[in-house]
C-alpha cells in the first residue's frame, strides 16, 4: 500500500491530521517528551536514519495532529505482513502521545481513528497496541478509542525500563 493511500489529510474542527515528513522529526521528537519525560532524545543524525529507514518501510505511517502549526497528538501504524487469515495483514499502534497542554480535546482519539482507517484500507485484520500505563484514564482512553482489553502481552525488555 502507498504511503498516500494510508495518509490521507483530514481535518477535524481544529485539527489537521496528515503524515509525517523528513521536516517533521525535529517537532515530532519534541512532543514525544510528552509520551515519556526523561527518556533519551535520539540525536539529529540517528533520528533521521531511523525516520529514513520508518519511511522505506512498506505499511508504516506517522499520524500527525495539528492545531495553528502546533503539533499536538501522534501515533505510528506499522501494517505487518502475515501468512494466516487468509495471508490478511495486522496492525500495530505505537507511540500514542498527545502534547499534555493540547489533552482531553480528542485529539488522540482522532489520530487513533485515521491510523484505524489507514489499517482498514491496508486490509488488516486486526490493530493491536500495548501500553504500559496502569492509569485508569489512559486504559479507558484505549476502550472509548475502541480498543478492547482482550489478549496477554508479553515483553522482553532489551533495555533498562526508565522509572
Amino acid at each position: 500500500m502507498s504511503r498516500i493511500a494510508q495518509c490521507r489529510a483530514m481535518e477535524n474542527a481544529e485539527l489537521i491530521i496528515r503524515c509525517a515528513t523528513q521536516g517533521d522529526l525535529p517537532r515530532l521528537l519534541d512532543l514525544y517528551q510528552h509520551l515519556l519525560a526523561g527518556d533519551e532524545r535520539a540525536d539529529d543524525a540517528s533520528a533521521a536514519e531511523a525516520f529514513g529507514q520508518f519511511l522505506r518501510y512498506a505499511g508504516s505511517a506517522i499520524f500527525l495532529g495539528e492545531v495553528d502549526g502546533i503539533l499536538v497528538a501522534s501515533c505510528v501504524l506499522v501494517v505487518v505482513p502475515n501468512l494466516t487469515r487468509g495471508a490478511r495483514p495486522y496492525g500495530l499502534i505505537e507511540n500514542v502521545v498527545t502534547h499534555k497542554g493540547y489533552r482531553q480535546r480528542g485529539h488522540g482519539r482522532r489520530i487513533l481513528d485515521a491510523a484505524t482507517a489507514a489499517a482498514r484500507r491496508a486490509g488488516c485484520y486486526k490493530l493491536m497496541l500495548l501500553t504500559g500505563s496502569k492509569e485508569a484514564g489512559t486504559l479507558e482512553f484505549y476502550l472509548r478509542a475502541g480498543f478492547e482489553q482482550s489478549k496477554t502481552g508479553f515483553q522482553k525488555r532489551l533495555i533498562p525500563v526508565l522509572s
